[in-house]
């Protein structure tokens, strides 16, 4: 099947028409899509280029919608070719890369190789000796791949995935290959238990640096290892995960129902009462469903209650604790608007929050200062998003970093006030030039 033929682009008049400028600037989509429909592309096209539905669009057009999240900015850049310097955006993979520079065009066999790099073997080399010298994998295996991957979390919550990324993929393609080797029904229903957390770490690692379409492959990889071995509470785990990806890209029906699955296969497993109280209420709250999200909050609560020391957890549960239940409960309550209730829990869960989860705490610190912010807390907002910069700073997440970018869009009404000024330029200091996204003065 031919490939699809790459998106028209925008005549040169437009995208330098004053109007056309302003629009952006202002993310002001109705004005956006009214200039884009007289180049000759009309509401289906843009609905089709931008992963929207057409009603979505006409309610955009007709001033009743607005289009705010960040993922549907970007989806709105690539669809319709509009420059990402235009939308407050980094610059996107399609645009023109800049000229290369002298050195850049020097032939390659002129080039010094880096030191040692002759002494390494190549990577054919080391796929063939990795394939001879591995012996049938055992108990002590799996526990040594476990204590790994519990590192790997750890060190994610710290830094971030994407330096550990090429690490936990590495890992997962090792145990795919001693899956072929391995002869022990035991031995092979651990490792394959083992390649399900390797792939939803690989798939969350890509979920955290917002490229979505790759996390959803690895956490499908995830799912077909699980229901190998009918691991029905790790399937619910992965579908949770999938549930939280799919309200980022502004797709709240299908977050609601990989939810609901979630939850039903937890169930049907007679799922630890630690499980069972994991998020369903984000999907409802994104959906904009306030009893949906009341109703999944206190079953939530209800199964938390419920929780002992006998029960058999599994290891990847075991982070979900009383101040976690208490900050996706808040944040839970801060997505329906609800922003009196939600700051008093989200600011006790960041009290207690450890001070190694560099982005947890930047994170959690964001949904408080946007809690603060809605309730017209301007200076208190303002200082609680300060006092995120210093842990997103520390983390590789783009996911982190374009909260923070939201954050500073939602000031501009308060621009010229002094704290969001002061916010504004520590944002610039703290994190990556061309990062921030702060509107330009």
């Amino acid at each position: 099947m031919p490939e699809s033929p790459p998106p028209q682009e925008l005549p040169v008049r437009l995208l330098t028409d004053p109007e056309m400028i302003d629009a952006c600037r202002l993310r002001d989509f109705a004005r956006v899509f009214r200039l884009v429909k007289k180049a000759g592309i009309y509401p289906s096209m843009i609905a089709r280029r931008c992963d929207l539905t057409p009603s979505r669009v006409g309610e955009v057009m007709a001033a009743k919608r607005k289009l705010l999240h960040m993922d549907v900015v970007e989806r709105i850049s690539d669809g319709l070719r509009i420059p990402g310097h235009m939308l407050g955006l980094s610059p996107r993979t399609w645009e023109s890369p800049t000229e290369l520079s002298a050195t850049d065009r020097e032939c390659p066999s002129r080039r010094a190789e880096p030191p040692g790099a002759s002494s390494l073997p190549t990577h054919d080399v080391d796929d063939i000796l990795g394939s001879v010298a591995c012996s049938s994998p055992s108990a002590s295996t799996v526990q040594a791949l476990r204590s790994s991957i519990e590192d790997y979390w750890r060190r994610d919550d710290e830094h971030g995935g994407e330096a550990l990324r090429p690490a936990v993929f590495g890992q997962l393609r090792y145990v795919e290959s001693l899956l072929t080797r391995s002869r022990g029904a035991s031995v092979r229903h651990e490792l394959l238990s083992v390649a399900a957390e390797l792939a939803r770490l690989t798939g969350w690692t890509h979920f955290d640096a917002r490229q979505f379409n790759q996390a959803r492959l690895y956490f499908g990889e995830a799912l077909r290892f699980a229901k190998e071995i009918d691991d029905r509470q790790f399937m619910a785990n992965v579908l949770a995960c999938m549930s939280l990806q799919a309200t980022y890209q502004d797709r709240p029906t299908d977050a609601l129902a990989l939810a609901t699955a979630a939850q039903d296969h937890a169930r049907t497993m007679s799922g630890t009462p630690r499980v069972l109280s994991m998020r369903e209420a984000f999907a409802h709250a994104t959906l904009g469903s306030s009893s949906g999200a009341h109703a999944a909050i206190s079953e939530a609560h209800r199964q938390f209650e419920r929780i002992s020391d006998s029960d058999s957890d599994p290891s990847w549960v075991t982070y979900f604790n009383e101040y976690k239940l208490t900050v996706d409960t808040g944040i839970a309550h801060a997505r329906l608007g609800e922003a009196e209730i939600a700051e008093p829990l989200i600011a006790q869960a960041l009290h207690h929050e450890s001070s190694t989860n560099q982005r947890g705490r930047a994170f959690h610190a964001f949904w408080l200062a946007r809690a603060q912010l809605h309730q017209g807390k301007l200076e208190q907002a303002c200082h609680t998003a300060v006092n995120a910069l210093a842990p997103a700073s520390a983390v590789t997440s783009e996911r982190v970093t374009v909260h923070l970018r939201e954050f500073s869009m939602q000031l501009s009404p308060h621009r010229a006030e002094p704290a969001a000024v002061a916010f504004d330029s520590q944002l610039r200091q703290a994190l990556p030039a061309g990062v921030s996204g702060s509107p330009r003065p």
